[in-house]
């Protein structure tokens, strides 16, 4: 008889923990479960990547309908309806939850439709059956959940980006509390369906953590297209107004008003009463399962991968942690996921793609670099009379002339940073880069004719005549 009922188990059937589950079963042949007490996708399915970018879609039809006019259509009675698009886009969910269901039911995974709660080093408690479990290994993949100030008067009018995908109706006014990405997409989702849009910051500019310049680039051309930006303040109190308004009072003494406030501040590991504490797995402050290299809690049985452990919180991190984890234990194979130079997306307006070092922490590291950058109109916008722009920037080592980093901000900005991305893990230089012949008339041949780097007469650190800075 076996010594567990499980070979794995599986907590939280997000991208990470389903791509565990079903490489464990389906390629290791394993005895593996998975629980979920919602529904199975995790966040990037059923409430983050997907049905934002599907809504992302949806608001940029009206600049799309807008821009037509410039190459001879005319389009009249153009009308948008908010249900009609929620609908599709929760039709869309369903759909791809019931194809992640389907792919573990292949592999062989039992699929507990319940909340796990881990007893004990190889133990787990499913709460709705009262059953108790045992578990070769235990993989915690329960990812995180949105955030919200409780010290904030009030906080409890306002509403979370879970909460936006599901609203009744379109609102006329929606104060945003946050500046990141999430923030930034909702910002373009509301503000491009016609809501009147305002962002408040806490920082001097938005989107912490990319390159100065995109950041610049991005806010500028959120206020252009109409979105109000406050930065430097945060919201002190939410107060109840008639007709379900609220009134949003800022630590700058602004006081604004609108029918939503949502919330986009951060999120946090789904931790919280998952007995974790009671086995001692060591976690964070923020509650972040703290793991080594292979995904290993200080628990030799215990294992984490994807937000919960709060290293990258990105979905195909989360599904290269799963893969690494099932080659390590299972394959015999040991495998430990790179975090190094991952590209992103910003679904913004315009949008961001971005990979390795910003100037700013290449700068801190103490290297010599050169700047390449331009900023232009595409071709598409010209006879539109669209003024949005794109920027290309390439941050340079001059010691081995390597691209340490790239930053886009425009369109098709998330197509173009995966390519890239390619170049910048693969270490290429920029004599390389340059040795590729351009692709035209595209937007993305600029990428490889950026042959002179910028000089900047402020001293702001940019590459100057004199060489590297």
């Amino acid at each position: 008889m076996p010594q567990f009922d499980y070979d794995l188990f599986v907590i939280g059937a997000g991208s990470g923990g389903v791509r565990a589950a079903r490489l464990a079963s389906a390629r290791a042949g394993k005895r593996v479960a998975i629980a979920e007490q919602q529904e199975i996708g995790g966040t990037c399915v059923i409430r983050g990547c997907v049905p934002k970018k599907l809504l992302v879609y949806g608001a940029e039809f009206g600049q799309s309908l807008r821009d037509a006019r410039g190459f001879g259509w005319t389009i009249e009675g153009a009308h948008f309806d908010w249900p009609s698009l929620r609908d599709a886009v929760q039709r869309e969910v369903a759909r791809l939850s019931g194809l992640y269901r389907q792919n573990l039911e292949k592999a062989g995974v039992e699929i507990r439709e319940d909340r796990a709660v881990v007893v004990g080093p190889h133990a787990v408690r499913l709460s709705r059956s009262g059953r108790t479990v045992s578990a070769e290994r235990i993989l915690i993949a329960t990812g995180g959940h949105t955030w919200r100030p409780e010290e904030t008067p009030g906080q409890e009018l306002g509403i979370t980006s879970t909460d936006a995908f599901l609203l009744e109706e379109l609102p006329r006014s929606v104060v945003i509390a946050g500046g990141g990405y999430i923030a930034c997409e909702f910002a373009t989702i509301f503000s491009g369906l016609g809501v009147e849009t305002t962002i408040v910051y806490r920082g001097d500019q938005i989107l912490r953590g990319f390159d100065r310049d995109v950041r610049a680039h991005v806010q500028a051309d959120l206020e252009r297209t109409g979105v109000r930006v406050i930065c430097g303040a945060v919201v002190d109190a939410v107060e109840a107004m008639p007709e379900r308004r609220k009134r949003i009072v800022l630590s700058n003494a602004l006081r604004l008003e609108a029918d939503h406030l949502l919330w986009a501040v951060g999120r946090t590991p789904n931790t919280g009463g998952l007995g974790l504490n009671d086995v001692g797995v060591a976690m964070r402050a923020n509650g972040a399962v703290i793991v080594d290299a292979f995904s290993r809690t200080n628990v030799p049985s215990i294992f984490a991968v994807g937000d919960v452990t709060d290293r990258i919180n990105l979905t195909p991190v989360a599904i290269r942690e799963a893969v690494a984890f099932v080659e390590t234990e299972f394959m015999g194979r040991p495998t430990a996921m790179d975090h190094a130079d991952i590209a992103s997306a910003v679904f913004s307006r315009p949008p961001v793609g971005a990979v390795g070092l910003t100037e700013e922490d290449a700068r801190a590291s103490g290297r010599k670099l050169k700047i390449f950058r331009t900023a232009f109109r595409p071709m598409k916008h010209i006879l539109a009379g669209n003024e949005q722009r794109v920027l290309m920037k390439l941050v340079v080592d001059c010691a081995d002339d390597r691209v340490l980093g790239v930053h886009i901000a425009g369109v098709d900005a998330p197509e173009m940073i995966q390519l890239a991305a390619v170049a910048v893990k693969a270490r290429l230089t920029k004599a390389q880069w340059d040795a590729a012949c351009a692709v035209h008339p595209t937007g993305a041949e600029e990428l490889v004719l950026m042959g002179e780097p910028v000089t900047d007469d402020n001293g702001a650190g940019h590459e100057s005549s004199a060489g590297c800075v």
